[in-house]
């Protein structure tokens, strides 16, 4: 495969940083726009990105941060958006479409892209499928989906359960069954809603991990509840966006 930093026209025309990885030998293949957890395009995530390219898709992440804090670390620029109560759906759904729109435009691609997200991401990846035409979403553990957060974490974040009677496509939800942001009623609550609208969803809570249990580099990660997780991925691509 072939990985790079790269720059697109994101929200308003901006031009941002992403990090792109896609297989160098297959043609019309899908794209997925990875949305990165709250702290930011770290190596975690770019490891997501590529491992999303090995499977044979162009993958691509926006760095949701590189306007506020251009070139720094994934700590610091977790800190200045911190400072400034996270980012802007809006934005979110801009950068999204920026990164839809450049998948589309390479030569490999078969014209469907997904989303991925997780922790903050799944959320983000949520909203892009209620938001913008995609082919896919996947939402691994969004938090404030249902509930909003706690006042005192003084985010802008909002809940968007009401917005899923907007969902423009199938949708996978992987879950944390000792996860307490979502908890499993607030993933039960999100369930109903979908049923209500009658969207094309599928859950699968891994019952012995909470948070984050995708995140290699974390002690909240969980092997075999992240190899499951993979599989029902790429299970989950291959009927969608292959």
């Amino acid at each position: 495969m072939r990985a790079e930093t790269i720059g697109l026209v994101g929200h308003r025309g901006d031009e941002i940083e992403a990090y792109l990885a896609r297989p160098l030998e297959r043609d019309a293949i899908g794209g997925v726009v990875v949305l990165h957890h709250m702290p930011g395009l770290d190596e975690h995530t770019r490891e997501v990105t590529r491992r999303l390219a090995a499977a044979g898709y162009l993958s691509i992440c926006p760095n949701l941060y590189s306007r506020e804090a251009p070139g720094a670390s994934p700590e610091d620029a977790f800190a200045v958006i911190w400072e400034q109560g996270g980012v802007d759906d809006e934005q979110v759904i801009g950068d999204v479409a920026g990164c839809t729109k450049h998948l589309g435009s390479l030569r490999q691609s078969n014209g469907r892209v997904a989303a991925i997200g997780f922790c903050a991401g799944g959320r983000q990846a949520l909203l892009a499928g209620c938001s913008i035409p995609l082919a896919a979403t996947v939402d691994c553990y969004g938090s404030f989906v249902v509930n909003p957060p706690q006042a005192e974490l003084n985010l802008r974040i909002t809940t968007i359960v009401h917005l899923v009677e907007q969902l423009s496509c199938p949708l996978l939800g992987l879950f944390g069954g000792d996860d307490q942001s979502p908890a499993p009623d607030e993933v039960a609550a999100l369930a109903e809603a979908l049923t209500e609208h009658g969207k094309d969803f599928e859950f699968h809570t891994h019952e012995d991990a909470g948070h984050a249990f995708f995140a290699t580099n974390r002690p909240s990660y969980r092997v075999n509840a992240a190899n499951d997780g993979w599989l029902q991925i790429v299970d989950f691509f291959e009927r969608h966006i292959s």
